[in-house]
């Protein structure tokens, strides 16, 4: 693949990750094994509130082609199919699940130098499509998204943002739900090693009048230790800490309180992912 700007859904992406990821207040253990045949195996267990679910999902790589088979305990089965440089500089993805044949979806990915564009549509009678484009360099790039869909002959989103992206830093303005919002985000590591960082998120929704700005940092205590936390201005205050136990194999505790309400319970939550 080349080594031009990234997807569009990469604008912002690493501020929303360390503001985002791993805060929850579900109990989660999952376990990983690989076969001599190369086929690797996930089982997982989620206890979301009062409802249990698990899932089990396999993985293959065969020369340029990826397959990914979920099942849940829904008795769905979602497989997903990736293809990579069927053309040149060209991935594409064919998804589908088991009962509900109307989720079939396709989409193709081409990187350039100076471009990225994909085009996604759902394999049914009247799909929805779902188009990006991102113009720059790894360092700064520009793009767009939009989304029709063919029943109603609307569009379902439009959305653009921009990117600057350094070794130590990177910030990103996205105007989102149909210009109706914009969110800024500016993250910075104080280390080479980027284990320590800082990250800043502000949020304005224009029909309500709605601000949300949210501060958060990561810190690695030790080489196989690390805690992050997060406040906002409504005064939810969510802290994790996640410990290294084996190689690949990672314990998450994670709390969520809320500073105005000190009376009510924080929210707590816990992960367990072994790996060989």
């Amino acid at each position: 693949m080349s080594k031009g700007p990234g997807l569009f859904t990469d604008i912002g992406k690493k501020a929303k990750d360390l503001l985002t990821r791993d805060y929850n207040s579900d109990q989660k253990f999952s376990i990983s094994t690989y076969s001599a045949s190369g086929v690797a195996l996930t089982s997982t267990a989620l206890k979301k509130g009062g409802v249990h679910a698990a899932d089990v999902a396999a993985q293959y790589k065969y020369k340029n082609a990826l397959f990914d088979v979920k099942i849940d305990t829904d008795s769905s089965v979602l497989t997903t199919v990736t293809f990579t440089e069927i053309l040149p500089s060209t991935k594409a993805i064919a998804s589908f699940k088991v009962p509900d044949y109307s989720s079939a979806k396709l989409e193709v990915q081409y990187f350039h130098d100076h471009a990225t564009v994909t085009a996604a549509a759902a394999l049914k009678q009247n799909p929805l499509i779902d188009i990006t484009a991102t113009l720059g360099s790894p360092v700064i790039s520009f793009g767009a998204e939009a989304g029709y869909d063919t029943s109603t002959k609307t569009f379902t989103k439009y959305n653009a943002g921009i990117s600057v992206t350094k070794p130590d830093a990177c910030a990103s303005i996205i105007l989102g739900d149909k210009g109706d919002s914009i969110k800024a985000s500016y993250l910075h590591h104080f280390d080479e090693l980027k284990r320590s960082a800082a990250v800043g998120e502000v949020y304005r929704k224009f029909s309500t009048n709605e601000n949300t700005i949210t501060v958060g940092g990561l810190y690695a205590l030790d080489q196989s230790t690390t805690v992050k936390a997060k406040l906002n201005n409504n005064g939810t205050l969510g802290a994790i800490l996640q410990h290294e136990v084996v190689p690949k194999s990672l314990v998450t505790v994670s709390s969520e309180i809320d500073t105005r309400a000190l009376d009510k319970h924080p929210r707590f939550g816990l992960s367990l992912a072994l790996k060989p």
